[in-house]
């Protein structure tokens, strides 16, 4: 079964339909969602996205980048698999996104998933060339940060990338996002270097006045503009 959502008052691009797990199985949370606007589209991340979001990663050879963790064409379904599989583990929601057109060129999460205290990390995003810097950036986080306060009532959203991940850092802080700290040695980059982790969050309390200022950005914002 599905159900529609409301039309947002300050972003009517914003619509949700709500996929439900079968009855016979522990409700998970969140829930898989399909979150539409008008510039992006996420749904549901399934291995039938493979075949376009290979294409996607081509686009700028995404994988070339030592500090992020874009995989190679070759490599899109054993990381779709690594994916669904912590679906199924209950730590991460993951999404295909989608552009105006219904192609598929990028991939985002919900990770790090905390029921208990209901707090998730968007995190391990990454676009097609053509798409960044554009709003199709914007309105998935705007959407996904709509969907954890509003819907599944989080008490914080939080995002995490390299220190030397300069245009993320940029792009999080123009969404309104607090540096909470860097996690020094926290991980290795791809290449085996050690990475230091800057750590971002917006809390509840926030995200009515973030919401005011990613809605003004939106609502000015042509398809191709950097938002």
């Amino acid at each position: 079964s599905a159900a529609v959502a409301g039309r947002n008052s300050l972003m009517p691009a914003a619509q949700l339909e709500i996929h439900f797990l079968p009855t016979d199985k522990p409700m998970a949370w969140p829930e898989p969602v399909t979150l539409r606007g008008r510039h992006a589209t996420l749904e549901p991340l399934t291995r039938e996205h493979g075949d376009a979001l290979s294409e996607a990663t081509k686009d700028g050879e995404l994988w070339k980048l030592w500090y992020t963790s874009v995989p190679k064409p070759e490599g899109m379904m054993v990381e779709i698999d690594r994916r669904l599989d912590l679906q199924a583990a209950g730590s991460m929601l993951p999404f295909a996104v989608l552009d105006a057109d219904g192609v598929a060129v990028g991939m985002t999460t919900f990770m790090n998933i905390d029921a208990a205290n209901k707090r998730v990390e968007i995190g391990s995003t990454w676009y097609a060339r053509r798409v960044q810097r554009t709003a199709l950036n914007t309105e998935c986080k705007f959407m996904l940060m709509q969907h954890a306060f509003e819907t599944l009532g989080c008490i914080a959203v939080e995002y995490r990338t390299s220190f030397f991940n300069q245009k993320s850092r940029r792009a999080i802080e123009r969404l309104g996002a607090k540096l909470d700290g860097v996690l020094r040695n926290h991980q290795h980059h791809t290449d085996g270097s050690l990475r230091d982790t800057c750590v971002y969050s917006i809390i509840q309390s926030e995200w009515p006045t973030v919401k005011t200022h990613l809605t003004f950005q939106l609502e000015g914002c042509p398809d191709d503009f950097n938002c």
